[in-house]
């Protein structure tokens, strides 16, 4: 399918139906475990998330147009300092551990355009990779806590909402899949870099 067959706001229109799916997927794990994130004493804003598709990039712009331009500026600032001081710490070997350029006052300035890692980071989860090894991962540090004495703990499956996130991506980026570098970026790195020209 050729990219102006489906137009972008159709894309996004789908991207924010699967967002919701994400999070409706999210809260059923989260309410079996308990786990909200209220008085955490972590913030999984300073977490060291790297993303990879062109149609959440150009998503997360569109939020970013809606803003004005003194937001705008200083988000950009934000991410300019977040990008500089994160490649400083990755070449002493150190994961970068630094507050989200959007995160203002606890609260994403962005929130409905937030990515995908940011609405499903939290609770215990899994996916089958399409070589069809399964990866795992345990969930944040008080997920691990409330889940400590189950014999079973409950696992949001992301493998489905990778493959219907994948098919959007495809439909966004057209027949430039084959020649396009792979995005591999920060959420700051895509507010430094401007929306992909695509």
């Amino acid at each position: 399918m050729k990219q102006q067959e489906t137009p972008r706001r159709t894309l996004f229109g789908k991207l924010s139906q699967l967002y919701s799916q994400m999070e409706e997927a999210y809260n059923h794990v989260a309410g079996e475990i308990g786990l909200s994130c209220s008085r955490c004493p972590d913030n999984c804003c300073t977490s060291y998330f790297r993303h990879h598709t062109y149609i959440e990039w150009a998503y997360l712009w569109e939020g970013m147009e809606s803003q004005s331009h003194e937001n705008q500026r200083e988000f950009i600032n934000r991410a300019e300092v977040y990008v500089r001081q994160s490649q400083v710490l990755m070449a002493q070997g150190l994961r970068p551990d630094i507050m989200c350029p959007l995160n203002d006052q606890g609260l994403c300035q962005l929130y409905a355009n937030r990515l995908m890692i940011c609405r499903l980071h939290g609770v215990a989860n899994s996916f089958v990779r399409p070589d069809g090894k399964k990866m795992s991962f345990p969930g944040c540090f008080r997920c691990q806590e409330l889940c400590s004495h189950l014999k079973e703990v409950p696992v949001l499956d992301r493998t489905d909402l990778y493959r219907d996130l994948v098919s959007l991506e495809m439909a966004f980026v057209g027949p430039k899949s084959k020649t396009l570098p792979r995005v591999n970026l920060t959420l700051a790195e895509m507010l430094v870099q401007g929306p992909p020209g695509i």
